[in-house]
């Protein structure tokens, strides 16, 4: 399945020359390191030119971290966001790097590694052919997403054929009006249900029924009351797993920050494996 890449993403750098830079800017001008870094990661507006891990190449490992990248978002529509890919890339790609170590650590899933820069990740879009090859996807800050017919069709028949999308990051009435919306598109004849305390996905691995709310860095936003949501199939098939009010792309983003609390960052780690391995045993 190869991901279709938006005019955002362009010709790599070679690592070695990248982290080059990096030292020589740091140690010059320590506050322009991270501008100057995704500055040389992202060059030029080529898409698909040179070739890139994330974007193509067939599965190599039992579970790879692949995050969703939609189009339409205001962010993306101003250019923000990593790269100025906007809202999916929120936390990018720290929030990889840090999780899948721990996914490799506290469980026997075969689970790709993914580097500081993305590699072993997988950034995939509704409209690759080889969606289908990752059967479970995350999407950040969905509050800012506008999917179209198309678009949603697309993501009704891969959740039909069994996959799993979990989204994440997004807090609040009105960005959950929007994710509503778009998820009214995808699904206009099947409710979004609150998860009883004794759903298989709080239990799968992690006794979670506790529900604490993993905060963002700079603490919670407009909502205060913590959800896990979902939508099922015909069979009871959880295909859409929905934190609300909530970040757990923060908490493994910071794993190693000592400004985040150390706790919520366990918390999400044991919420991600057991996503994980409810979706691979469902």
């Amino acid at each position: 399945m190869s991901v279709i890449i938006i005019s955002h993403f362009t010709t790599r750098v070679r690592r070695d020359e990248v982290e080059m830079i990096r030292r020589a800017i740091s140690s010059a001008v320590p506050g322009l390191a991270t501008a100057a870094l995704a500055a040389c990661l992202w060059v030029e507006t080529a898409a698909g030119q040179g070739g890139d891990a994330r974007l193509e190449g067939d599965p190599t490992a039992e579970f790879h971290f692949a995050r969703l990248v939609y189009r339409n978002s205001p962010s993306s529509r101003r250019g923000r966001g990593w790269g100025g890919g906007g809202a999916w890339s929120t936390d990018y790609a720290d929030a990889e790097y840090h999780l899948m170590q721990g996914v490799n650590r506290l469980t026997r899933v075969d689970g790709q590694a993914v580097d500081y820069y993305g590699d072993g990740g997988r950034l995939i879009t509704l409209d690759d052919d080889r969606l289908y090859d990752y059967p479970w996807l995350y999407a950040v800050e969905v509050g800012q997403w506008e999917l179209n017919a198309s678009e949603a069709a697309l993501l009704r028949e891969y959740l039909d054929r069994g996959g799993f999308l979990m989204v994440d990051d997004f807090w609040g009435e009105y960005e959950w009006y929007i994710f509503n919306e778009s998820m009214r598109l995808v699904f206009p004849d099947r409710p979004i249900l609150e998860l009883g305390e004794d759903h298989p996905l709080l239990h799968v691995l992690y006794d979670l029924d506790q529900r604490t709310q993993i905060p963002g860095r700079g603490g919670n936003r407009a909502g205060t009351v913590p959800h896990w949501r979902g939508i099922f199939d015909d069979d009871g098939r959880l295909m859409v797993a929905i934190n609300f009010n909530m970040d757990m792309g923060d908490a493994w983003e910071h794993a190693d920050d000592p400004w985040y609390p150390e706790p919520m960052t366990a918390l999400a780690y044991r919420f991600a494996v057991n996503y994980l391995i409810y979706s691979m045993t469902h």
